[in-house]
Protein backbone atom coordinates (compact mmCIF):
# COMPACT_ATOMS: atom_id res chain seq x y z
CA UNK A 1 0.00 0.00 0.00
CA UNK A 2 1.40 3.53 -1.32
CA UNK A 3 1.84 6.62 2.11
CA UNK A 4 -0.80 8.48 0.73
CA UNK A 5 -3.46 5.54 0.57
CA UNK A 6 -2.04 4.20 4.03
CA UNK A 7 -2.45 7.49 5.41
CA UNK A 8 -5.93 7.99 4.25
CA UNK A 9 -6.48 4.73 5.84
CA UNK A 10 -5.12 5.76 9.16
CA UNK A 11 -7.03 8.80 8.59
CA UNK A 12 -10.60 7.44 8.42
CA UNK A 13 -9.37 5.38 11.29
CA UNK A 14 -9.23 7.96 13.32
CA UNK A 15 -12.21 10.22 12.24
CA UNK A 16 -14.56 6.99 12.59
CA UNK A 17 -13.13 6.39 16.22
CA UNK A 18 -12.98 10.24 16.86
CA UNK A 19 -16.56 10.03 15.90
CA UNK A 20 -17.49 6.99 18.68
CA UNK A 21 -15.40 9.10 21.49
CA UNK A 22 -18.15 11.82 20.80
CA UNK A 23 -20.78 9.91 21.23
CA UNK A 24 -19.47 7.90 24.20
CA UNK A 25 -21.09 9.49 27.00
CA UNK A 26 -17.84 7.38 29.12
CA UNK A 27 -15.39 9.65 27.34
CA UNK A 28 -15.12 13.37 29.51
CA UNK A 29 -14.66 16.49 27.71
CA UNK A 30 -11.24 16.75 28.95
CA UNK A 31 -10.69 13.81 27.16
CA UNK A 32 -12.42 15.29 24.59
CA UNK A 33 -10.43 18.25 24.04
CA UNK A 34 -7.17 16.03 24.65
CA UNK A 35 -7.95 14.37 21.50
CA UNK A 36 -8.49 17.57 19.47
CA UNK A 37 -5.30 18.91 20.63
CA UNK A 38 -3.25 15.56 19.61
CA UNK A 39 -5.03 15.37 16.40
CA UNK A 40 -3.11 19.44 16.13
CA UNK A 41 0.77 17.42 16.36
CA UNK A 42 -0.27 15.74 13.34
CA UNK A 43 1.19 19.21 11.32
CA UNK A 44 3.58 19.70 14.27
CA UNK A 45 7.59 18.94 13.63
CA UNK A 46 7.94 15.66 14.62
CA UNK A 47 10.63 16.51 16.95
CA UNK A 48 8.07 18.86 18.37
CA UNK A 49 5.28 15.96 18.54
CA UNK A 50 6.72 13.31 20.05
CA UNK A 51 7.79 14.42 23.36
CA UNK A 52 3.89 15.49 23.90
CA UNK A 53 2.83 12.36 22.86
CA UNK A 54 4.91 10.23 24.66
CA UNK A 55 3.53 12.06 27.18
CA UNK A 56 0.66 11.10 27.15
CA UNK A 57 1.16 7.87 26.52
CA UNK A 58 3.21 6.92 29.41
CA UNK A 59 0.77 9.10 31.72
CA UNK A 60 -2.30 8.09 33.28
CA UNK A 61 -4.47 8.91 30.45
CA UNK A 62 -7.80 6.57 29.05
CA UNK A 63 -7.19 4.46 26.94
CA UNK A 64 -9.75 6.36 24.18
CA UNK A 65 -6.88 9.06 24.28
CA UNK A 66 -3.82 7.05 24.40
CA UNK A 67 -5.08 5.09 21.12
CA UNK A 68 -5.53 8.68 19.58
CA UNK A 69 -1.78 9.07 20.91
CA UNK A 70 -0.90 6.21 19.02
CA UNK A 71 -2.24 7.29 15.43
CA UNK A 72 0.43 10.71 15.60
CA UNK A 73 3.01 8.58 16.53
CA UNK A 74 2.68 5.90 13.49
CA UNK A 75 2.86 9.16 11.76
CA UNK A 76 5.75 11.15 13.14
CA UNK A 77 8.87 10.05 11.28
CA UNK A 78 11.64 9.35 13.63
CA UNK A 79 13.38 6.38 14.68
CA UNK A 80 12.38 7.48 18.27
CA UNK A 81 8.79 7.48 17.40
CA UNK A 82 9.13 3.41 15.97
CA UNK A 83 10.71 1.94 19.00
CA UNK A 84 7.99 3.46 20.68
CA UNK A 85 5.44 2.29 18.99
CA UNK A 86 7.00 -1.10 19.33
CA UNK A 87 7.15 -1.12 22.98
CA UNK A 88 3.48 -0.49 22.70
CA UNK A 89 2.73 -3.39 20.51
CA UNK A 90 5.55 -5.63 23.47
CA UNK A 91 4.44 -4.23 26.53
CA UNK A 92 0.26 -2.84 26.24
CA UNK A 93 -1.92 -5.77 26.76
CA UNK A 94 -5.83 -5.29 25.62
CA UNK A 95 -7.33 -3.11 23.48
CA UNK A 96 -4.24 -0.37 23.36
CA UNK A 97 -1.91 -3.41 21.73
CA UNK A 98 -3.94 -4.36 19.15
CA UNK A 99 -4.90 -0.41 18.10
CA UNK A 100 -0.47 -0.42 18.40
CA UNK A 101 -0.06 -3.15 16.57
CA UNK A 102 -2.77 -1.85 13.32
CA UNK A 103 -0.85 1.54 13.40
CA UNK A 104 2.13 -0.27 13.16
CA UNK A 105 0.92 -1.73 9.67
CA UNK A 106 -0.50 1.84 9.00
CA UNK A 107 3.17 3.81 9.41
CA UNK A 108 4.64 1.12 7.44
CA UNK A 109 8.07 1.61 8.94
CA UNK A 110 9.95 -1.48 7.73
CA UNK A 111 11.96 -1.41 11.08
CA UNK A 112 8.52 -1.44 13.32
CA UNK A 113 7.25 -4.25 10.89
CA UNK A 114 9.80 -5.85 11.21
CA UNK A 115 9.40 -6.47 14.78
CA UNK A 116 6.22 -7.43 14.91
CA UNK A 117 7.44 -11.45 14.10
CA UNK A 118 8.33 -11.19 18.10
CA UNK A 119 5.05 -9.56 19.01
CA UNK A 120 3.66 -13.10 17.08
CA UNK A 121 5.63 -15.25 18.29
CA UNK A 122 4.53 -14.41 22.21
CA UNK A 123 0.43 -13.25 21.25
CA UNK A 124 -2.79 -14.79 21.65
CA UNK A 125 -4.96 -14.87 18.93
CA UNK A 126 -6.41 -11.36 18.64
CA UNK A 127 -2.88 -10.66 18.84
CA UNK A 128 -1.78 -13.04 16.22
CA UNK A 129 -4.40 -11.78 13.74
CA UNK A 130 -3.57 -8.38 14.40
CA UNK A 131 -0.18 -8.52 13.19
CA UNK A 132 -1.64 -10.37 9.91
CA UNK A 133 -3.80 -7.40 9.37
CA UNK A 134 -0.70 -4.80 10.04
CA UNK A 135 0.65 -6.84 7.67
CA UNK A 136 -1.62 -6.64 4.91
CA UNK A 137 -2.43 -2.80 5.89
CA UNK A 138 1.62 -2.72 4.71
CA UNK A 139 1.66 -4.61 1.78
CA UNK A 140 4.24 -6.45 3.68
CA UNK A 141 4.00 -9.90 1.62
CA UNK A 142 7.21 -11.22 3.66
CA UNK A 143 6.03 -10.83 7.08
CA UNK A 144 2.78 -12.62 6.30
CA UNK A 145 4.96 -15.56 4.27
CA UNK A 146 6.80 -15.73 7.08
CA UNK A 147 4.36 -16.83 9.38
CA UNK A 148 2.67 -19.32 7.00
CA UNK A 149 6.55 -20.85 6.32
CA UNK A 150 6.95 -21.39 10.11
CA UNK A 151 3.48 -22.05 11.74
CA UNK A 152 2.67 -25.29 12.63
CA UNK A 153 -1.10 -24.51 13.11
CA UNK A 154 -3.32 -25.42 11.01
CA UNK A 155 -5.69 -22.81 11.51
CA UNK A 156 -2.78 -20.15 11.33
CA UNK A 157 -1.46 -21.08 8.04
CA UNK A 158 -5.29 -20.47 6.66
CA UNK A 159 -5.74 -17.20 7.56
CA UNK A 160 -1.85 -16.61 6.52
CA UNK A 161 -2.17 -18.13 3.13
CA UNK A 162 -6.10 -15.99 2.80
CA UNK A 163 -3.89 -13.04 3.25
CA UNK A 164 -1.07 -13.69 1.09
CA UNK A 165 -4.54 -14.59 -1.32
CA UNK A 166 -5.99 -11.26 -0.70
CA UNK A 167 -3.02 -9.41 -1.28
CA UNK A 168 -2.29 -11.10 -4.62
CA UNK A 169 0.87 -12.72 -3.41
CA UNK A 170 0.60 -15.53 -6.22
CA UNK A 171 4.56 -16.83 -6.65
CA UNK A 172 4.31 -16.81 -2.59
CA UNK A 173 1.22 -19.02 -2.79
CA UNK A 174 2.71 -21.41 -4.98
CA UNK A 175 5.91 -21.43 -3.02
CA UNK A 176 4.00 -23.14 -0.04
CA UNK A 177 1.98 -25.78 -2.26
CA UNK A 178 4.34 -28.30 -0.98
CA UNK A 179 3.99 -27.45 2.49
CA UNK A 180 3.96 -30.79 4.74
CA UNK A 181 -0.02 -31.28 6.18
CA UNK A 182 -1.09 -27.61 5.06
CA UNK A 183 -1.16 -27.94 1.34
CA UNK A 184 -5.25 -28.71 1.50
CA UNK A 185 -5.85 -25.13 3.21
CA UNK A 186 -4.21 -23.72 -0.68
CA UNK A 187 -7.41 -24.19 -2.78
CA UNK A 188 -9.56 -21.60 -1.21
CA UNK A 189 -6.30 -19.20 -1.17
CA UNK A 190 -5.95 -20.06 -5.06
CA UNK A 191 -9.95 -19.53 -5.34
CA UNK A 192 -9.56 -16.18 -3.59
CA UNK A 193 -6.50 -15.34 -6.48
CA UNK A 194 -8.06 -16.80 -9.43
CA UNK A 195 -5.09 -18.89 -10.01
CA UNK A 196 -6.48 -21.26 -12.36
CA UNK A 197 -3.40 -22.80 -13.60
CA UNK A 198 -2.02 -23.76 -9.89
CA UNK A 199 -5.64 -25.33 -9.32
CA UNK A 200 -5.33 -27.61 -12.77
CA UNK A 201 -1.83 -28.05 -11.95
CA UNK A 202 -3.08 -29.86 -8.55
CA UNK A 203 -6.41 -31.05 -10.24
CA UNK A 204 -3.64 -33.07 -12.45
CA UNK A 205 -1.90 -34.35 -9.29
CA UNK A 206 -2.92 -37.52 -7.90
CA UNK A 207 0.03 -37.20 -4.90
CA UNK A 208 -2.40 -35.44 -2.17
CA UNK A 209 -5.80 -37.28 -3.35
CA UNK A 210 -7.72 -35.03 -0.71
CA UNK A 211 -6.67 -31.58 -2.30
CA UNK A 212 -7.12 -33.32 -5.62
CA UNK A 213 -10.53 -33.67 -5.58
CA UNK A 214 -10.87 -30.26 -4.11
CA UNK A 215 -8.77 -28.21 -7.07
CA UNK A 216 -10.85 -29.79 -8.90
CA UNK A 217 -14.14 -28.95 -7.65
CA UNK A 218 -12.29 -25.26 -7.31
CA UNK A 219 -11.82 -25.30 -11.59
CA UNK A 220 -15.67 -25.02 -11.54
CA UNK A 221 -15.63 -22.30 -9.67
CA UNK A 222 -12.91 -19.85 -11.70
CA UNK A 223 -14.24 -20.92 -14.23
CA UNK A 224 -11.31 -20.19 -16.66
CA UNK A 225 -11.12 -20.50 -20.62
CA UNK A 226 -10.68 -24.46 -21.26
CA UNK A 227 -12.17 -25.43 -17.42
CA UNK A 228 -15.18 -27.46 -18.16
CA UNK A 229 -13.38 -28.96 -21.57
CA UNK A 230 -10.63 -30.43 -18.94
CA UNK A 231 -13.21 -31.40 -15.89
CA UNK A 232 -14.98 -33.64 -19.09
CA UNK A 233 -11.55 -34.76 -19.58
CA UNK A 234 -10.74 -35.41 -15.84
CA UNK A 235 -14.11 -37.40 -15.51
CA UNK A 236 -13.95 -39.50 -18.57
CA UNK A 237 -9.96 -40.20 -17.50
CA UNK A 238 -10.61 -41.97 -14.40
CA UNK A 239 -12.91 -45.08 -12.79
CA UNK A 240 -12.45 -43.19 -9.08
CA UNK A 241 -16.12 -42.25 -7.89
CA UNK A 242 -15.01 -39.18 -5.52
CA UNK A 243 -12.72 -37.66 -8.80
CA UNK A 244 -15.96 -37.88 -10.51
CA UNK A 245 -18.07 -36.62 -8.20
CA UNK A 246 -15.78 -33.31 -7.98
CA UNK A 247 -15.69 -33.34 -11.78
CA UNK A 248 -19.46 -33.18 -12.11
CA UNK A 249 -19.85 -30.64 -9.16
CA UNK A 250 -16.70 -28.19 -11.09
CA UNK A 251 -19.23 -28.73 -13.99
CA UNK A 252 -22.37 -27.76 -11.67
CA UNK A 253 -20.51 -24.73 -10.65
CA UNK A 254 -19.63 -23.45 -13.73
CA UNK A 255 -23.24 -24.39 -15.23
CA UNK A 256 -20.91 -26.52 -18.17
CA UNK A 257 -23.98 -28.53 -18.91
CA UNK A 258 -22.66 -28.86 -22.56
CA UNK A 259 -19.75 -31.14 -20.82
CA UNK A 260 -22.78 -33.34 -19.09
CA UNK A 261 -24.56 -34.13 -21.83
CA UNK A 262 -21.29 -34.91 -23.48
CA UNK A 263 -20.94 -37.56 -21.13
CA UNK A 264 -24.42 -38.06 -21.18
CA UNK A 265 -24.40 -39.15 -24.89
CA UNK A 266 -21.33 -41.10 -24.51
CA UNK A 267 -22.63 -43.70 -21.43
CA UNK A 268 -23.29 -47.39 -21.91
CA UNK A 269 -24.07 -47.03 -18.13
CA UNK A 270 -28.02 -47.16 -17.33
CA UNK A 271 -26.92 -45.77 -13.16
CA UNK A 272 -24.29 -43.14 -14.89
CA UNK A 273 -26.79 -42.04 -17.42
CA UNK A 274 -29.44 -41.50 -14.43
CA UNK A 275 -27.41 -39.58 -12.23
CA UNK A 276 -25.60 -37.56 -15.34
CA UNK A 277 -29.70 -36.81 -16.26
CA UNK A 278 -30.19 -35.45 -12.96
CA UNK A 279 -27.24 -33.21 -13.32
CA UNK A 280 -28.64 -31.82 -16.64
CA UNK A 281 -32.42 -31.38 -14.82
CA UNK A 282 -30.62 -29.74 -12.37
CA UNK A 283 -28.46 -27.31 -14.43
CA UNK A 284 -32.28 -26.20 -16.38
CA UNK A 285 -30.14 -27.56 -19.37
CA UNK A 286 -32.34 -26.63 -22.77
CA UNK A 287 -31.07 -30.31 -23.90
CA UNK A 288 -32.61 -32.10 -20.60
CA UNK A 289 -36.51 -31.89 -22.40
CA UNK A 290 -35.46 -33.68 -25.50
CA UNK A 291 -33.23 -36.26 -23.55
CA UNK A 292 -36.48 -36.77 -21.20
CA UNK A 293 -38.70 -37.29 -24.48
CA UNK A 294 -36.39 -39.83 -26.15
CA UNK A 295 -36.57 -41.64 -22.93
CA UNK A 296 -40.39 -41.61 -22.84
CA UNK A 297 -40.55 -42.98 -26.31
CA UNK A 298 -37.65 -45.96 -26.13
CA UNK A 299 -40.89 -49.04 -26.07
CA UNK A 300 -37.81 -51.62 -25.55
Amino acid sequence: MNTVLRLLVATFILLAANSAYAQDEDTSEKDQLKIVALEALIAAPPERALPRVRKILEGNNSDEVKESALFILSQIDLPEAQTLLVEMAMQTSGELQLEAIQMIGIGGDPTALSELSRVYEVGDIDVREAVLEAYMIADNVEGVMAVAMTTEVEEEFEAAVEMLAIMDATEELRGLRNRPGMSANLVEAFIISDDSEMLLEMAMDGSNREQQIEAIEALGIVDAAGTGTTLVEIYKGTDDEEIREAALSGMLIADYDEGVLELYRSSQDPGEKSELLQYLTIMDSDAIWEIIDAALEDER
